[in-house]
């Protein structure tokens, strides 16, 4: 059945009309499923934030305690050493080898032979004062230039090391001086009132 839809006179009616929209409605209905059918729904993955623990290691101050030994430098006490003595030895030295007269003395202008000559002198006047009043006895027993052994323990106020000190005690090496030790001391004692201060006494001659 072929219609002509410019001339609405011949457009079918009654029963047939009726078919035709139930017809146009079936498939109008048919486009939207398949429209609707063709979507596909896209399912958003959902972002989920996760807390995830974290092992953290833990770090600790430790607080050790040291026992640190403590240097104490313990300092001597000082002896006081007596003027009167040392004065009163000056002046032996005076009396009997003009000690102080010769070191008081400019030798600048003085020769040789002038200077041996006032030695001579202080040298004999000094022995005769150190042998009166003091005794010494050498340190080291041993021949000057020799080997001799330092053995642990030892005094260092006795013996002096010098050279190349290494390692320890016991020490191997030459005797260079047999030092000296005073054993005895026997100085003559002093008036009372006497001013030791006075070295020499002045000379006026009338």
């Amino acid at each position: 059945m072929n219609f002509d839809l410019t001339n609405i006179t011949e457009l079918p009616a009654g029963p047939d009309a009726a078919h035709i929209v139930l017809f146009a409605l079936t498939l109008i209905l048919l486009l939207i499923t398949l429209v609707r059918g063709g979507k596909k729904t896209v399912e958003i993955e959902k972002i989920v934030e996760k807390e995830v623990p974290v092992e953290i290691e833990k770090i600790v101050e430790v607080i050790k305690h040291v026992d640190v030994e403590k240097i104490v430098e313990i300092k001597a006490p000082l002896q006081e050493a007596s003027p009167a003595a040392a004065c009163q030895l000056l002046s032996l030295l005076q009396n009997e080898a003009r000690f102080v007269d010769f070191i008081q003395e400019d030798l600048t202008g003085a020769t040789d032979e002038q200077i041996g000559a006032a030695a001579r002198i202080i040298h004999t006047g000094s022995k005769k004062v150190i042998n009166e009043y003091f005794t010494f006895t050498p340190i080291r027993t041993e021949e000057e230039e020799s080997q001799v052994t330092v053995a642990e323990g030892f005094n260092p106020s006795e013996i002096k090391l010098i050279g190349n000190v290494l390692g320890s005690a016991p020490y191997r090496g030459i005797l260079v001086h047999q030092g000296w030790k005073i054993s005895s001391v026997n100085l003559p004692k002093l008036a009372q009132g006497h001013n030791a201060n006075i070295v020499a006494a002045a000379e006026v001659e009338l």
